[in-house]
């Protein structure tokens, strides 16, 4: 069997590479087999990647156990929470771009046969997916696995109890509690945010184990995937099973009918956006409403609920959802997985474990999806919303505009108590190209949940959410203000329309004012940054597409 790592082994020509090679240690036995990159995002500052290296030994125990060569390297890897609210978060989303180039760069320098990944929060786990996709070498996926919630804390709950301080409803001492009990363990943080939504997709879309999206960082059943995955990667070579036999319209529908099941993080759909980008694979905003409409959404995961991935876990986890939504027909079970088996029968023997936490089709939370993307002239190419976290009360809701040139003076505001009920927070300038980086805002929206104003205040930004936010958070704006999108001329005081059921987001402000104040009203300034975030802005398209390179 020809191997691609060939090219820089065989031969007397490459004597001077194998030198290199047997400088690290490799044999001239280990240079016969396969070379297997295991690209891990471990570093020390991230509590859902500092046991990553952990992680890495076993997959690398299980490549050798099937007669491969693991040789690993690392990527970057930012925190949504430490860099939440600050310049930082303006470096979150711009990384899933390098660590993507990145990979690309060190794969084709240096011959891999196969790859195993191994990633863990917001933006690796998407980056790596368009890198597998892109560079197209048989791939699998192992996460590093969700933190524990302890007394049905987690990371959301810190900042919706410093909205509670701030409004005099909790105690310093009772803050500090909180703040002690959110973040128990390593691991993505325990919700249906961002990252756990992703790596439950990584498992729906078929490019990792069964468990992977849910079994618990802690778990020793955790180990024991990684060392299958190393082992698995041996199969994928031998059978010639790449990303792209994997990753293809039918299976992108599995993972967004999962996605509307489960409630996921909005930020799935800027996410699998890009991916299909690099996969070369239609994606239609307004397709997700199609899916919408003949999903029912199954679980609600914290913030939608009070369970969390431990719970969907014992449930059965993300092939017991799929097994559910089967019933209804809309899953595609002839696709290709990373278990070298077709999802037909990868499924064959699972069921739900647990009906109060993985509802049944014939008593859902309810008969439509978790996400909807809105329409209207406020977002002609679309806004997203996380639907199963939004009140009964707020789906259909009109309120008055209160408008900041930027999640900083919003935030402000919100703790001076100046946002009222009836309100409609319009946050801009912080999409892909306005920010520039397309902030994540918790902030904003824990503080209106955490003084228990998100049964009557509203928020829509061009800038995106956590997976951890709640309440009528709309986001991904489109087109953005630094665009010229009609975002950009909304006036304190404009009524503001959102209908939910019916998939509408509209300025109710008729055409002719609209016009004059496109003639009068003059765009924010556009900021001059140097280094990677201002060649970002020049090249990011807009949310719609993924804020992809262009």
């Amino acid at each position: 069997m020809e191997f691609n790592s060939d090219k820089m082994k065989l031969g007397a020509e490459n004597a001077p590479k194998r030198s290199l090679l047997k400088a690290v240690g490799l044999t001239d036995k280990q240079l016969k087999k396969p070379i297997i990159g295991i690209v891990n995002s471990f570093n020390e500052i991230v509590a859902g990647h500092m046991h990553l290296n952990t992680v890495a030994r076993a997959v690398k125990d299980g490549v050798l156990a099937a007669g491969g060569v693991p040789l690993e390297f690392n990527t970057i890897g930012v925190c949504d929470g430490l860099a939440m609210g600050h310049e930082g978060m303006k470096y979150s989303l711009c990384t899933r771009e390098i660590i993507c180039d990145s990979i690309e760069c060190m794969v084709k320098a240096h011959c891999f046969d196969g790859l195993v990944f191994i990633p863990s929060c917001d933006k690796i786990v998407p980056g790596m997916l368009m890198a597998a996709v892109r560079l197209n070498i048989p791939s699998i996926f192992v996460c590093g696995g969700a933190m524990l919630s302890i007394e049905g804390k987690d990371f959301n709950s810190t900042y919706e109890a410093v909205g509670a301080y701030k409004a005099g409803q909790i105690t310093e001492e009772e803050l500090s509690e909180i703040e002690c009990l959110a973040c128990p363990t390593c691991g993505s943080c325990s919700g249906m945010f961002t990252a756990n939504s992703m790596n439950c997709l990584t498992e729906a879309i078929g490019m990792s184990l069964r468990g992977n999206g849910t079994a618990p960082a802690v778990y020793s059943e955790r180990l024991r995937i990684a060392k299958a995955t190393g082992e698995k990667i041996m199969e994928l070579i031998e059978k010639n099973i790449r990303p792209k036999d994997l990753i293809n319209e039918k299976s992108v529908e599995n993972a967004l009918t999962v996605d509307m099941a489960l409630g996921c993080s909005t930020n799935t759909v800027l996410h699998l956006a890009a991916i299909c980008h690099e996969a070369e694979v239609g994606f239609d905003l307004s397709h997700l409403n199609e899916i919408s409409e003949k999903t029912p959404n199954l679980c609600r995961l914290s913030p939608a609920g009070k369970d969390h991935v431990q719970d969907l876990h014992r449930a059965g986890g993300v092939y017991a959802v799929m097994s559910e939504l089967d019933k209804l027909g809309i899953i595609d079970k002839s696709v290709m997985t990373a278990n070298g088996k077709t999802l037909d029968e990868c499924l064959r023997g699972v069921k739900v474990l647990d009906n109060s936490v993985i509802k049944s089709i014939d008593e859902p939370y309810s008969k439509t999806g978790g996400l909807r993307v809105l329409f209207g002239n406020l977002a002609p190419n679309g806004a997203v919303v996380k639907k199963s976290a939004v009140k009964e009360s707020m789906l259909r809701f009109t309120g008055k505009a209160r408008v900041f040139d930027s999640e900083e003076e919003a935030v402000g505001e919100i703790y001076r108590g100046g946002i009222k009920k009836g309100d409609v927070v319009v946050i801009r300038y912080e999409g892909p190209k306005g920010g520039p980086g397309m902030r994540e805002m918790l902030s904003p929206t824990s503080a209106i949940a955490g003084m228990g104003l998100d049964a009557d205040v509203a928020l829509i930004t061009d800038g995106r959410f956590s997976g951890a936010t709640r309440g009528a958070a709309i986001g991904h704006v489109s087109p953005e203000a630094r665009e010229g999108g009609l975002i950009a001329y909304i006036k304190d005081g404009d009524l503001i329309e959102i209908d939910i059921v019916n998939n509408l987001l509209n300025l109710k402000v008729d055409s002719e004012e609209i016009a004059k104040r496109k003639q009068t009203m003059t765009l924010k300034p556009e900021p001059d940054i140097k280094g990677y975030l201002g060649r970002y802005m020049k090249t990011v398209s807009s949310a719609d597409k993924g804020a992809v390179h262009q």
